[in-house]
């Protein structure tokens, strides 16, 4: 009775939006917005980020003609609570998603106000009662499109096609085999919407096309396209090679020539998106932003920054970020301010003239006035946490400064600007500074965890 309730809710506070959003969008212009999430991209892998052995040409082109974030970050440093943040425009906590969901997840759900364990990994996913960024979007007359890695519930009610979006392809995992649409244990993952679709090729190729037939069905309305690519995550099946066939043995085999073959296919479909249009005329009426869910994995590059994917330190979840809109943004410039994925939401969202919903105000700001340039870069504080057995870490960024606690242990404290790769601890030379995020941290994790949820995923 609650979840009816709760969905009750949700819908008629999206039937009373798309009325407002209808009347208010009659006549007007409005900007298209695409979004293309790469998968455990690292931070030096693109050449526009400084990359040298692979070809990403179009990627590049994104940077020439818009702006490069140097210090934006990943939500979290795993997949789904980034997904969990971009969907929300909010902190996943709020949500109760702070790892990624699947084999290595250690999943709860409440039940009588007790948090028990929830065995089947596929029986979660983003509550019902949260509204996401395509609700919004859609209220406000926009058509949605969702394509490729969705990886917050595999259940029909999780779906994307119930959670907002008029459309959606791919896979509904955190990763399936790049020819076979499955994961390791036969599970079947690729949908039509809520039907399993058969198909035959290269999953990144799969994506770029339907990316392209979107753009031209939509081109005379306004729409919002979210191009969530699984590559570069493993399994590391390169372009035009199908064999052996995924198992939980050989998921992480491979080199980086192959990674490198995967990524230049996501960088093929951003070259096949800009032509596109190019060729409908929507150049200067399309926002265009390329970025990463978190850092990079095993044969990524992550230069200049320490560690990688799973962990707190910036190789983690420091990110690439790029946007694009010729004759509002000034191209090939480049900002140091702090940007974070939920921000993301609250940019497309005021982009749309779109609303929040009621009762969840957005936890990231619009970032277009500062990459115009009408607005001077602010100063952000940003947070982070891992709770799960195998990993326990806290990070606070503000500023140049970084504060880390890994394992619980020796704090750690970093001037980003002086020291990108965390090596020099500062913690006992600048107590105040420490302690200063140390307490905010505190005042942060407090808000959230007296926040009720419905899962927890550790």
């Amino acid at each position: 009775m609650k979840e009816f309730a709760r969905v009750a809710t949700v819908f008629m506070m999206v039937v009373g939006w798309c009325f407002c959003g209808a009347v208010h969008a009659a006549g007007t212009d409005r900007p298209n917005i695409v979004f293309v999430l790469v998968d455990d991209m690292g931070y030096g892998d693109l050449g526009c980020y400084g990359g040298k052995d692979v070809r990403t040409p179009h990627a590049d082109r994104v940077a020439a003609e818009g702006v490069k974030f140097t210090d934006f970050y990943a939500n979290a440093s795993v997949c789904t609570p980034t997904r969990c943040g971009f969907m929300t425009g909010r902190w996943q906590q709020r949500v109760g998603m702070e790892w990624a969901m699947g084999y290595t997840a250690e999943q709860r759900r409440r039940v009588n106000g007790q948090w028990l364990a929830e065995p089947d990994m596929h029986a979660l996913g983003l509550p019902a009662g949260e509204v996401t960024v395509a609700d919004m979007l859609k209220a406000a007359g926009y058509k949605t499109g969702a394509l490729g890695k969705w990886h917050l519930g595999y259940r029909p009610e999780y779906n994307p096609v119930r959670r907002g979006f008029d459309e959606y392809f791919g896979t509904l995992l955190g990763h399936s085999d790049y020819y076979r649409y499955e994961y390791f244990d036969g599970t079947y993952e690729l949908r039509e919407g809520e039907k399993p679709a058969k198909a035959e090729g290269y999953l990144t190729d799969l994506l770029n096309q339907r990316a392209v037939q979107f753009v031209r069905k939509h081109a005379k309305e306004p729409f919002f396209l979210y191009l969530a690519h699984q590559a570069v995550h493993a399994p590391y099946q390169p372009p035009g090679r199908p064999d052996p066939a995924v198992t939980k043995e050989n998921m992480n085999d491979g080199d980086r020539r192959g990674y490198a073959a995967m990524l230049e296919k996501v960088d093929e479909g951003v070259g096949m998106l800009l032509d596109e249009l190019d060729k409908q005329g929507l150049t200067e009426k399309t926002l265009f932003v390329l970025s990463s869910d978190n850092g990079g994995a095993h044969f990524s590059d992550n230069s200049p920054l320490f560690n990688g994917k799973q962990s707190l330190w910036e190789g983690g979840i420091r990110v690439p970020c790029l946007m694009r809109w010729p004759g509002r943004l000034q191209g090939g410039k480049v900002t140091r301010q702090m940007g974070i994925t939920m921000d993301l939401t609250a940019t497309f969202v005021a982009l749309a003239a779109a609303k929040a919903a009621p009762g969840r105000p957005l936890d990231g700001i619009d970032l277009l006035p500062i990459a115009k340039g009408d607005q001077p870069e602010v100063e952000r504080t940003f947070y982070w946490r891992v709770g799960h057995s195998g990993r326990q870490q806290k990070a606070v960024r503000r500023g140049p400064w970084k504060y880390v606690l890994d394992g619980g242990y020796l704090p750690l404290l970093f001037n980003l600007e002086e020291d990108v790769g965390e090596r020099q601890n500062l913690a006992i030379r600048r107590p105040e500074i420490m302690h200063d995020l140390q307490q905010r941290l505190k005042t942060w994790e407090s808000e959230m965890d007296a926040q009720e949820k419905e899962i927890m995923i550790h």
